[in-house]
């Protein structure tokens, strides 16, 4: 016999990867201090990653996603104020956006004959880390190449933190400003290990 919908079931709402890891507040050594890490998770956001089949003969150069090319050269992101989109290796990106209405627009515009279309937001944790000792942070636990000529904003990497495997976003400088994506298996390891990091500079979690 069917069971009945109960409408006054309360609805269960997804928890955040860092729901149990992430505590607003002030920590490590941050008193005096007027330039200190800000430290914070990035929910709800529809993160889709791209892979074009080798079979395909489709020209990438050609297609057009929210008004923005798919990146090409290693290292690169194409954004704007919606969406911005990672190459994450040869004929694959990833697209970030905080915009829902665009799931759509994805799978209008990259077809199931010519690419591999995965959503993979649920399984991310984000963080965004800015200031200006941002890289240092970085530095501590990543062997990638930091330096101003070589990482800039709108560059993105894969790389690993203390021996996890992380994607770099360079969101923006002046502060700088990153976001940090890891597998949501690994998300309170890689927040303890980050925010350890940032202790010796003082950050605020917001």
């Amino acid at each position: 016999m069917a069971r009945e919908l109960d409408l006054n079931m309360p609805v269960i709402e997804n928890i955040s990867p860092l729901h149990f890891d992430h505590k607003l507040g002030f920590y490590g050594d941050y008193e005096n201090k007027d330039d200190i890490l800000k430290l914070t998770e990035v929910k709800e956001l529809s993160i889709f990653q791209i892979a074009k089949f080798k079979k395909s003969s489709v020209d990438i150069n050609q297609i057009i996603f929210n008004n923005l090319k798919l990146p090409t050269k290693s290292l690169t992101v194409t954004s704007d104020n919606i969406a911005r989109i990672l190459w994450l290796g040869p004929d694959t990106w990833l697209i970030v956006s905080r915009d829902k209405k665009l799931i759509e627009d994805i799978h209008n515009i990259f077809n199931e004959n010519d690419f591999a279309v995965t959503d993979i937001s649920q399984s991310r944790a984000v963080i965004e880390i800015s200031g200006s000792k941002s890289k240092d942070v970085l530095k501590k636990g990543s062997p990638l190449n930091f330096n101003n000529d070589m990482f800039k904003p709108n560059n993105c990497a894969n790389t690993t933190y203390n021996g996890i495997n992380i994607i770099i976003d360079f969101i923006s400088e002046k502060p700088d400003c990153f976001n940090l994506f890891a597998l949501r298996s690994f998300g309170g390891s890689f927040y303890h290990s980050i925010t350890d990091s940032c202790l010796e500079y003082g950050y605020e979690a917001i």
